[in-house]
């Protein structure tokens, strides 16, 4: 087994400082690097991110859904990235935001977090909206493979405070 991720995580910021680089391709970004928003732009792209910051940052946080949108091929291209960057030995945490009931969270913590997956992460994001017991699966996956998770509890984003800060009457 490898070395378990908060002691992986600890080292790269003993190394690198508290630096975590987003991945988000998002078409207005592909174009306004001059790329097509296309499989090919999305690839040029996040690996020419992934080679400028693997070095400097602790972690690297490529968002699926930027590869996801063009199916099989982002899918593709999110692989390639997630190997090189952890042959590189930079942490990799895919924000996929999953949670879900039983067997779909086995699924989606066995492409993610499983060590046999072309799709494994060093760590994901998940969110609790369907209770504790959703993430029972990723949690459980996560210490088998020495993986991380980062459980949402509040984000940025304004228009999710009413939701948030919503208290039961």
């Amino acid at each position: 087994m490898s070395e378990p991720f908060g002691a992986r995580l600890r080292a790269r910021l003993d190394k690198c400082g508290p630096l975590c680089v987003g991945i988000d391709p998002s078409p207005a970004l592909l174009n306004a690097w001059g790329l097509d928003d296309s499989p090919a732009g999305l690839e040029r792209f996040s690996r020419t991110v992934a080679d400028a910051v693997s070095d400097v940052a602790a972690v690297v946080k490529p968002q699926s859904a930027f590869f996801e949108r063009w199916g099989s091929r982002g899918i593709a291209v999110l692989e390639g990235v997630i190997a090189d960057l952890r042959d590189a030995g930079t942490l990799v945490l895919l924000d996929v935001k999953r949670g879900d009931i039983g067997s779909t969270m086995a699924a989606y913590a066995e492409a993610y977090l499983d060590h046999g997956s072309p799709l494994a992460a060093d760590a994901v994001t998940l969110s609790p909206y369907l209770g504790f017991g959703s993430l029972e699966g990723a949690i459980a996956s996560a210490v088998a493979n020495d993986a991380g998770v980062f459980v949402l509890a509040r984000t940025s984003n304004p228009e999710a405070a009413e939701l948030q800060a919503a208290v039961a009457g």
